[in-house]
Parts: structure tokens; C-alpha cells; sequence
């Protein structure tokens, strides 16, 4: 079939690369987002999909809207068979969704109707979801409302990160895909209904979600930094430097002593050897891995040898 392809970050690279290794497709077109600017020096970079279609010779689109009557014509004239999605980032108008005669498919990362939306994977791990998964939908006007062609699930394990959930959904989704481009070229591709009222909506992250509130409990603390590793991480701050939290567990009240329970939400009750707790609701987070401001990353029992805290200092804002 004749695809153009839409996608932006590295998940969609992944999906990407599927569709270009099975060799069974024409990729007339692929569309990303923009350049953007990156790191301390603000230099332009390419998103990984745009990297990855240049490598193959691949024809790069990059609209700064892809609503516009001018860009809608550019893919009406290649006259696709399928448009593939996968995290494109933007809402297509119904202009483009009509252009291809298979229509638009949309690759997701859940099990939808559940974690319509931006960030699916993030929010899962956040939630404490026991599975997730990689959806394909045949695309409509809403947010991921269309109907489903079908879907595959994976189980989170107990320490998954949205980055190892993020790699598991993206290797699962470009074989997804291939397998619903095949039922919709041989007519067999199924038109399954989202249930509307077990829909569930997430939103876009940004750095000001890792902000942790120790008058949460540590097994939601817990799931948050796991959540949001790599990106956006969580913190808080110690005696005014940020610190980032990359790994840490939830551990029962009995490890807290009577007068210990009774201190300030994000009290440090003991920082030693390997042990940095800290006071949360009614229970108390071991941290295990952390950064501090102007270092790199450790473990707790190296972090600990090099900077000295108090048990009685209070983590936060």
C-alpha cells in the first residue's frame, strides 16, 4: 500500500522503523513535528522521526499546523492508501482523516478506551496499573475516540519505569501495526466500538508534576517517581538545592517510632549508611537513587558518604 506516515518522538521511530524493515509498504511521505530547540545551547534538533526517514531517503514533511488547506492539498496530491499515526502530536482535522480510502490508523499506547490522551504511559505506571498495552484504532474527529481493529496488552512489573514501559509498548507497536495494515488491505480489519463510559483522559506532563508532596503516601510517591523516569523525574529540594528521586520503595509506619510518626510530612527520620527515610502520609519512602543539584546521579549509600543530612531536616518547598 501507498502510507504516509505521522509520528514525532522515539516511539514513533520504533513504529517507523517496523514499517520500513518489513519492506512491504510504500512510504510516499513521512510527517513530524518541526525542529526544536535543545539543551543549554538551544541548538535545532531534528525529532527522531524526521532522523530516522532521512537515514532512508525517505521524503520529510514538517508543517508547522497540518490543518492548513496547503498542507492537506500536499497529501491529498500523494494519494495515499493509509495514513499511519503514531504520537504525531497534534489532532487531525477531518479534511485529512477523509484522504486515504483505508482512512487513518493511529497507533496508542493503552488499552483504550482507558488513557485517551497525552502521556498513556506515564500515567499508567503513576496510577499502578497491573497492565498496559498498544492499541490501533481506526482514527476519528475526537481524542482517540475512533473505533478499535485490535489491540495487544503487557503486564507492568513491580519496579516498571515509564522509560522500560515506554521501550516494551514501542517494540510491540510497529508489529501491531503491520498486522492491522494487512486485515485492512484484505478487508478483514474489524470496526470494534470504544465503550465511552469506561473512557479515561490523561494529560500532557511537564516538569511542575515531579514536585513531590510528602502529605501523599509513599506508595503513590513511589509510583510518581517511577512515573515520571526519565522524564520529567521527580523532586523536591533539600536545604535549597533541587534533588531528583530516581528509584525508591514504600515501607510500612511500623518502621517509625511514636515521636518520629508525629514529625512534619517530609521529615528525613534517618540518613545513614544506606538508609535515607523520609516521612510521608502515614508511612514512610526509603529513598534508593537520587541526584542533587550540580551532581550526577547515585545510590544512597554514596550520595550519603559525600553529603552529610540530619535526621529532623525537612525535604520540600
Amino acid at each position: 500500500m501507498k502510507l504516509v506516515f505521522m509520528g514525532t518522538p522515539e516511539i514513533a521511530a520504533c513504529v517507523l522503523k517496523s514499517i520500513i524493515d518489513s519492506g512491504k509498504h510504500e512510504i510516499t511521505a513521512v510527517v513530524t513535528q518541526p525542529d526544536k530547540p535543545k539543551g543549554r545551547g538551544h541548538e535545532m534538533d531534528a525529532p527522531p522521526v524526521k532522523k530516522l526517514a532521512l537515514e532512508h531517503g525517505l521524503t520529510v514533511l514538517q508543517p508547522e499546523k497540518a490543518g492548513t488547506p496547503e498542507f492537506i492539498d500536499s497529501i491529498r496530491a500523494l494519494a495515499p492508501d493509509v495514513i499511519a499515526v503514531a504520537a504525531y502530536g497534534k489532532i487531525l482535522k477531518p479534511a485529512l482523516l477523509e484522504i486515504p480510502r483505508f482512512g487513518c490508523i493511529n497507533v496508542h499506547a493503552s488499552l483504550l478506551p482507558k488513557y485517551r490522551g497525552a502521556s498513556p504511559v506515564q500515567w499508567a505506571v503513576i496510577n499502578g496499573e497491573e497492565k498496559s498495552g498498544v492499541t490501533i484504532m481506526h482514527m476519528a474527529a475526537g481524542l482517540d475516540t475512533g473505533d478499535m481493529i485490535m489491540s495487544e496488552e503487557v503486564a507492568l512489573e513491580k519496579k516498571e519505569t515509564a522509560g522500560s514501559l515506554h521501550d516494551k509498548l514501542a517494540a510491540m507497536g510497529g508489529p501491531l501495526l503491520l498486522k492491522a495494515l494487512d486485515a485492512l488491505e484484505d478487508g478483514t480489519a474489524p470496526r470494534i466500538p470504544q465503550k465511552e463510559e469506561e473512557a479515561t483522559y490523561v494529560t500532557t506532563l511537564d516538569k511542575s508534576f515531579g514536585k513531590i508532596d510528602f502529605n501523599n503516601t509513599a506508595e503513590k510517591i513511589e509510583r510518581l517517581i517511577r512515573g515520571l523516569n526519565p522524564w520529567p523525574t521527580a523532586y523536591t529540594r533539600i536545604n535549597d538545592k533541587l534533588l531528583k528521586i530516581w528509584d525508591a520503595e514504600a515501607l510500612p509506619a511500623t518502621v517509625l517510632t511514636k515521636e518520629a510518626a508525629k514529625s512534619e510530612k517530609g521529615t528525613v527520620i534517618r540518613a545513614e549508611g544506606d538508609e535515607f527515610l523520609v516521612l510521608c502520609a502515614n508511612s514512610v519512602l526509603k529513598i534508593n537513587a537520587l541526584q542533587i543539584e550540580g551532581k550526577k546521579r547515585m545510590n544512597t549509600a554514596d550520595f550519603l558518604r559525600g553529603f552529610k543530612i540530619e535526621a529532623g531536616t525537612i525535604l520540600g518547598f
